[in-house]
């Protein structure tokens, strides 16, 4: 293999929107994975608005809606003795979608081969070479051969061969809040995203491709042991404590197999000499605020920018501002314990007006910062 500006490890929904604007920048770009595509994995499946309107700003947003996959333009949260119902996008972007990650995927590693990036499927990274300065300056793969780059860049996930060779620092780290399961229903229509909320329980409803829906549920981690072995009754047990949602589901068909992932809370410093890390590789949170595929479509734009612009250290410092206060809220929405009083207020006084609802659900969707939400002026205004 020859020399290239940029090789991305990973082409998921980090490594090839990374690619792809990479290369319609003028950088040689080398994108390779050790999957080969259309692939499943794990995922929470929703795009919330603000990335969907980064699809929309590349120009791939048409290819996922003629997949078939489902508009969703409301949010409804089941707290038990109440709900709250809104709108969760703005009138740019007001819809959100959950597409099955085998045609998600696949759409953009197309996009990033479009642009001219160099795709090597099926292509497992052996090794991150380094100079004598400990500088990092290529890899290596499975079958010997070699790549140059003035920047490797980790897109490669939670388990990141780059994160780990360049011993990448780990801060606000916590250890695994939940364990999240899910699986798709015939006969169980909705044209909502649903989440439900009770204590030590959570699950959230979804339609998504070939008129599936899916469901994801999840407890505490620390119930992992204890429920193994009946995860479908434990679910069923859970869902019984919403009657109408039982019997929904009763009605419907699981097609397809459960499953399931409890994964650490952590950011990583994402930059170093001739490295850098986007996606899950970078910072991770727990599945239960949806916000994966989102994080990723964003953090590739701002480390675009950065490589472009030579300002790696302001990639950081921009992630960080963006993505810190809804990572410190879903460390909290994690730990399924009953709301606080606070909360409680909130739900109360937000229930019914429509405005108020429709900012609780722009909050939940990213589009609206939970430092901006829970401000005191705004907040006054929504208990009043």
């Amino acid at each position: 293999m020859s020399d290239f500006d940029v090789i991305v490890v990973g082409a998921r929904c980090a490594g090839s929107p990374l690619a792809m604007l990479l290369s319609r920048r003028g950088l040689r770009t080398l994108l390779v994975d050790r999957a080969t595509f259309p692939s499943d994995t794990v995922s929470t499946h929703i795009l919330h608005p603000p990335g969907v309107a980064a699809l929309q700003r590349w120009g791939l947003l048409d290819e996922v809606v003629a997949t078939g996959c489902p508009p969703v333009g409301r949010y409804s949260f089941d707290f038990g003795p109440v709900t709250v119902a809104g709108a969760p996008g703005t009138p740019d972007s007001p819809y959100a979608y959950a597409p099955r990650r085998t045609v998600l995927d696949k759409i953009l590693l197309d996009a990033a081969a479009a642009a001219g990036a160099e795709v090597r499927e099926g292509y497992r990274v052996d090794e991150v070479l380094f100079d004598g300065a400990g500088r990092v300056t290529g890899i290596r793969g499975q079958d010997g051969t070699v790549a140059h780059a003035r920047i490797v860049v980790g897109a490669d996930g939670r388990n990141s061969v780059v994160a780990k060779a360049v011993n990448a620092t780990a801060y606000e780290d916590r250890p695994p809040l939940t364990i999240c399961y899910y699986s798709y229903w015939s006969n169980l229509p909705t044209d909502s995203f649903e989440a439900y909320s009770r204590p030590g329980r959570g699950w959230a409803v979804c339609p998504t491709n070939d008129d599936l829906t899916v469901i994801a549920f999840g407890w505490p981690h620390e119930e992992l042991a204890e429920h193994r072995n009946d995860i479908e009754g434990t679910m069923m047990a859970m869902f019984e404590t919403s009657p109408q949602f039982a019997e929904r589901v009763r009605d419907a068909k699981r097609e397809e197999r459960i499953s399931g992932a409890a994964v650490p809370n952590y950011f990583r410093v994402p930059y170093g000499p001739g490295w850098a890390l986007v996606g899950d590789a970078g910072y991770s949170r727990d599945f239960i605020t949806a916000q994966g595929i989102t994080d990723a479509f964003l953090d590739a734009e701002l480390l675009t920018d950065a490589i472009t612009g030579d300002d790696l250290p302001g990639y950081q410092a921009r992630r960080d501002a963006r993505a810190m206060p809804v990572y410190q809220m879903t460390l909290g929405i994690a730990s399924l314990q009953p709301p606080d009083p606070q909360m409680v207020q909130l739900i109360s006084a937000i229930a019914g007006k429509r405005e108020a609802m429709d900012a609780f659900a722009r909050l939940n969707s990213g589009v609206t910062s939970p430092a901006e939400f829970f401000a005191p002026e705004n907040m006054g205004q929504l208990l009043t």
